[in-house]
């Protein structure tokens, strides 16, 4: 009997990892707590920072040096007619230097970015964009904790009602058990009445191993969950049961992912426009070199150049239209994305809500069912004494009393898994 009742709770109960508390809050915090997934948030968090950093340090001087030696096959030379004629114009001997085919160049250049079309700013964007929607997939992988706790959590009020309630049926048939050997000392009965219920107490004693060995695997899944020790004397606080009023408003995390998708490729779009526009800059350069500035200067000569650099590389521009395009399409993606969740999620409300008034409707019958088997079962006690019936009536009523029982606890913990099923379904 309490196997027909106990294995299909746990088709609905996955293995899960869980934290040991007595409190079902306090459980999925510490289950939260203890997941190794949680590091992951400071991993994200650090390598935005990281990130962002360097992004803000385009704005800071940029340094380079060059230095470079060269030898030429042949260097420009003024014509010796053109100094002949300048000494006559003159008076005077003029010649010009000869430039040396080995020259020699050392550069040391600083730029400043002045404006840059918006892109670092772009890029600052994209990677808080990016590092959000790494944080929202993360929470909603760690969303999914909560109903793997919840399914463990109420597997164990479940196993240990089962075993209150066996531990009843045990009591009830040692006293028939007690009562009956009186009866076969008076010849009322016979040896093999007893043995009828003998078998029964076995059965029962039976359920009751295979519900302690249950619960037992549950526990230690707590513990490993929770890193702390949980065995089958902690006792687990029966939650207050949610009440929803018509308040299905939903909440849940992966909508806060996909608005975060949605963010970061608006920041991918900022950045494919600003890395189009042109870049403009401050420059300077000092260098040490043969020949200087001065071209007809021979000697190795220091020398500098200041000024305001404009760049615009046309290249983006082709692929502009497609770019946006793209990012366009992956929006409406997104849009779909999030109109499907809420279409799947509205169903499911729908279901769960169902569920639940079906199960708060059944546990009215089930009371009344349980009263009355109680009065049938007390009823054929008093037959069986007064050799009206037999000893496998009175048991059926016995066992009949007893898996009414356990039927309404089974819906019991139903609806508590219902109605935070459902409160799990709208983050609500």
């Amino acid at each position: 009997m309490f196997k027909r009742i106990i294995y299909p709770l746990f088709l609905l109960f996955p293995l899960a990892i869980f934290s040991q508390t007595i409190q079902l809050d306090s459980c999925q915090k510490k289950a939260r707590e203890h997941y190794p997934l949680l590091k992951r948030y400071d991993l994200i968090a650090k390598t935005a920072e990281y990130t962002l950093s360097n992004a803000n340090k385009a704005y800071l001087p940029q340094f380079s040096i060059l230095a470079k030696a060269t030898y030429q096959s042949d260097v420009t030379a003024i014509p010796e007619a053109l100094g002949q004629v300048l000494s006559q114009l003159s008076g005077q001997p003029f010649s010009l230097p000869a430039l040396s085919k080995d020259q020699y160049q050392a550069v040391v250049e600083v730029n400043q970015l002045v404006w840059d079309g918006g892109m670092v700013n772009a890029q600052k964007e994209a990677v808080k964009a990016s590092s959000e929607a790494e944080k929202q997939k993360l929470e909603v992988d760690l969303y999914a904790l909560k109903e793997r706790v919840n399914n463990l959590y109420f597997g164990i009020m479940l196993i240990k009602e089962q075993l209150k309630l066996n531990r009843i049926l045990q009591d009830e048939l040692a006293n028939n058990y007690n009562r009956m050997e009186a009866y076969l000392k008076n010849g009322v009965l016979q040896s093999s009445d007893l043995d009828a219920v003998k078998v029964e107490q076995i059965n029962a004693m039976q359920s009751e191993t295979d519900l302690r060995s249950t619960l037992k695997s549950y526990c230690q899944m707590l513990s490993i969950f929770t890193g702390m020790k949980v065995d089958e004397n902690t006792a687990l606080e029966k939650p207050l049961l949610p009440v929803f009023e018509g308040n299905l408003e939903n909440s849940r995390p992966e909508l806060s992912l996909l608005d975060a998708q949605k963010n970061l490729l608006e920041s991918q779009r900022k950045t494919i426009l600003a890395g189009n526009l042109p870049k403009i800059g401050l420059f300077v350069q000092g260098g040490y070199g043969r020949p200087g500035l001065n071209f007809f200067d021979n000697r190795f000569t220091p020398f500098y150049i200041a000024g305001v650099r404009l760049s615009w590389n046309f290249g983006g521009l082709y692929t502009q239209k497609n770019d946006l395009a793209k990012i366009d399409i992956n929006r409406k993606e997104v849009e779909t994305q999030k109109e499907t969740f809420l279409f799947n999620n509205s169903l499911l409300t729908t279901q769960q809500q169902n569920e639940i008034d079906k199960l708060t409707e059944t546990m009215k019958n089930d009371d009344a069912i349980i009263a009355l088997r109680s009065n049938i079962k007390k009823a054929a006690e008093s037959k069986l004494e007064n050799g009206v019936i037999v000893v496998s009536d009175l048991l059926r009523e016995i066992n009949a009393e007893n898996l009414a029982r356990q039927t309404r606890s089974l819906h019991e913990i139903q609806l508590y898994m219902a109605a935070y099923q459902l409160k799990n379904t709208i983050n609500n």
